[in-house]
């Protein structure tokens, strides 16, 4: 066999491995039952919106949870910031080529971004926290200050449970998972928020009339509320894997929309004055709004006085 032969038999094997690796190592970059984490949505743009998402959480996860700690494979950790007697330079160098070679350089870090399985939408995995908490401080701190921080960050849902898509399989895990805030004597009003991506065998309204059933079930005292609810059952489903929570002040924080909840709050009718005085509210629309009316009305009256004293002018006319 010809040397040229030779070369091209060991390229052609290598575009094969290298293409087989990267399989693999796309397969482990993706959204799989068991992972936590957090959703964020965003238009078009998921570069950026993966750049955005990363500032954003470490900002508020070293406010909330301190700085991070890189953790290996095995489990140890290690910081930047981690306090110790001072050691000679030949014993650090040594120490930190030994914990290089033992990890084999492997760092699983506290945010990590996957792919999700669905257009416009990133999946970042948490590692040693809890995503709902930080989510609803992150959202908590932007209705508060009204400051604006990310340009093509949509909605931030926090992940604290995943399991197979299949209704069966829903229902199974959200017995167990939803009991900490559904359970007798536990209770609260809820609402539940359902979204499907690239998948097809779950209707809408069937998860969710059997989740409220399900609900009910734990406590008969849970009750549905759509205007103003204590808590959200957000479920989350894209392709074969279903992502759910339960979140706190879903609506105050407009869907946990980062673009919305920094927005000013449109003023509500005092509820005190519209309670002692039921017809507050037409007052004040006749107060603000019925200029026209009242002129309307003027003109009528002013007609009227007309034709009345067209009328007296033609008797008097008549009389003489």
């Amino acid at each position: 066999m010809s040397a040229v032969q030779n070369e091209t038999r060991k390229r052609s094997k290598k575009r094969y491995v290298s293409g087989q690796q990267g399989k693999r190592w796309k397969g482990s970059r993706e959204l799989e039952v068991g992972m936590l984490g957090i959703l964020i949505t965003c238009n078009m743009n998921e570069r950026k919106c993966t750049a955005e998402a990363f500032n954003l959480l470490n900002e508020y996860a070293d406010k909330l949870f301190g700085p991070e700690k890189l953790q290996d494979s095995k489990g140890s950790s290690s910081s930047e910031e981690e306090e110790g007697e001072e050691e000679d330079v030949d014993v650090a160098l040594k120490k930190e080529v030994a914990q290089l070679q033992s990890s084999g350089g492997k760092r699983e870090r506290r945010f990590q971004a996957l792919d999700s399985g669905a257009n416009n939408v990133i999946f970042i995995r948490t590692q040693n926290l809890e995503p709902d908490k930080l989510v609803h401080h992150i959202l908590s701190d932007l209705h508060t200050t009204k400051k604006k921080k990310s340009r093509v960050i949509l909605r931030m849902l926090p992940v604290t449970g995943t399991c197979k898509a299949f209704q069966e399989d829903m229902l199974k895990y959200l017995t167990t998972f939803l009991e900490p805030w559904f359970k007798t004597p536990n209770s609260a009003t809820y609402q539940i928020a359902f979204k499907a991506r690239n998948s097809s065998h779950n209707k809408r309204e069937e998860i969710i009339k059997s989740i409220a059933g399900l609900v009910g079930k734990l406590n008969p005292k849970n009750k549905v509320d759509l205007t103003n609810p204590e808590l959200t059952i957000i479920v989350e489903v894209i392709k074969a894997v279903c992502c759910v929570s339960v979140a706190k002040d879903y609506t105050l924080y407009r869907k946990y929309n980062v673009q919305e909840v920094v927005k000013e709050d449109a003023p509500k009718p005092d509820a005190a004055k519209m309670k002692t005085n039921p017809n507050a509210a037409e007052q004040e629309d006749e107060h603000n709004g019925g200029e026209a009316e009242k002129k309307e009305e003027e003109k009528k009256v002013e007609k009227t006085e007309a034709q009345n004293k067209e009328k007296v002018d033609k008797g008097e006319d008549d009389g003489e």
